[in-house]
């Protein structure tokens, strides 16, 4: 039988074949990451490469770095410096590609803690987060000096693939509320201010909520009603030590991120959403 092609074409053929299959394996090669931005005045899907050539990039280090847990180098920008005007905006939604979410107050983004956009370069990749896994990027948040807000791990996002102008969790999700005859000094009212900034990036209440990582913490049943005496409270401090599967996720809050008194709070407010389904 003769052949169809040239032996030119059969070569061209085969080293597009190859360069398609290397471009499958590698998603840098697949397709160049886009970071969509969503404010009332400014509506951008934001590339790699356009992020890369932003003027003010610098090459920036990162003391204590949430997700590697050591110091880390980056290639990065001042995060107000793609935000074009946030003065009217109360939130900021961070939406990573897992379904993580977290919303961040915008009054935290000038004060000293320094929000940086960190961009993980096409041709230096930045290291797994576990064996085996993706890196944080191909954007992440980072703080330089997280300490002088009180930022704590889970406004830390990575692999953001969406920033947007959002009203606070509570406004748009009045289910999450505590009910009206609580007191806004109650425990329970900070503790739904607790829920809000440390567990909403993975949780939702009654339905209630951005994120799809972790379950419903009131439906159909709350932790409070099977974690029995002391444990939930140690689940939360280490959830390892009281459950582990192979694909957990969840961290640990330690007493410098949740301290004694704020867990208390969170769960008299989890108790409290027992009645309010």
């Amino acid at each position: 039988m003769k052949t169809l092609f040239s032996p030119a074409v059969r070569a061209f053929l085969l080293c597009m074949s190859a360069w398609l299959l290397c471009a499958a394996g590698n998603p840098a090669q697949a397709a160049e990451p886009v970071l969509e931005l969503s404010f009332s005045k400014q509506q951008q899907r934001l590339t790699r490469a356009d992020l890369l050539r932003h003027p003010d990039v610098r090459t920036i280090e990162v003391p204590a770095d949430s997700a590697y847990k050591q110091p880390m180098k980056y290639r990065a920008l001042p995060l107000l410096s793609i935000l074009r005007n946030v003065r009217d905006v109360d939130v900021l939604q961070f939406r990573a590609e897992d379904g993580f979410v977290a919303n961040i107050p915008t009054a935290l983004l000038s004060g000293g803690a320094q929000p940086w956009l960190a961009i993980e370069p096409a041709h230096t990749p930045w290291p797994a987060l576990k064996t085996g896994g993706r890196s944080a990027g191909p954007f992440y948040l980072v703080w330089l000096a997280p300490e002088k807000s009180g930022i704590t791990p889970e406004l830390w996002p990575y692999q953001i693939a969406a920033i947007s102008a959002v009203t606070p969790l509570q406004n748009r999700y009045p289910q999450i509320l505590p009910a009206a005859s609580s007191a806004a000094d109650s425990a329970e009212y900070r503790g739904m201010h607790i829920y809000t900034m440390q567990c909403a990036a993975c949780h939702q209440i009654n339905g209630g909520g951005d994120a799809t990582v972790g379950p419903d913490l009131n439906l159909p049943f709350n932790p409070t009603e099977y974690f029995q005496g002391d444990f939930l409270r140690r689940y939360i401090r280490n959830p390892s030590a009281v459950r582990s599967w192979p694909h957990m996720t969840m961290p640990g809050f330690s007493e410098q991120v949740l301290s004694e008194s704020q867990m208390d709070d969170l769960l008299a407010y989890l108790r409290h959403m027992t009645q309010r389904r």
